[in-house]
């Protein structure tokens, strides 16, 4: 198996997220102002993105291609990620995450900054989302 490696994508290079997450039919997306750190091998296998958010960052699009999946890599990812963040980082889940995402060192979230309140309140319209952070353990 070839190495795996771990980097924050430069900006020039954010495209290649977006193009990883077309090719596996996902929705998700990197946007401008996104930091996109991605795990490689000779392709990225994994990606997720860090959004600025009031002191803290917001986790979004993390997504493992399905063949390098039950491996551990998004644990590695999200623990690798967010010990270079200063400030708290929240992300939003289904209810059957949870567990996982405890284990990878977040809790239920007792507060939110307003933008992301605002947003969560505003996607729980459609589907089940609970807000979960590195900040409230």
């Amino acid at each position: 198996m070839p190495a795996t490696r771990l980097r924050l994508l430069p900006e020039t290079l954010k495209p290649l997220a977006n193009k990883f997450y077309g090719a596996h039919r996902s929705k998700m997306k990197a946007t401008r102002e996104d930091q996109v750190w991605v795990l490689e091998q000779s392709q990225i296998i994994a990606a997720l993105c860090l959004r600025p958010v009031a002191h803290g960052h917001w986790l979004t699009s993390l997504f493992v291609a399905p063949e390098h999946r039950q491996q551990g890599l998004a644990k590695q990812l999200i623990k690798a990620v967010t010990s270079t963040c200063s400030g708290p980082v929240w992300l939003f889940c289904h209810p059957s995450l949870h567990g996982f995402y405890q284990a990878s060192g977040f809790s239920p979230a007792v507060q939110l900054p307003a933008s992301l309140d605002e947003r969560l309140t505003r996607y729980q319209r459609s589907k089940p989302l609970i807000a979960l952070t590195t900040q409230d353990k």
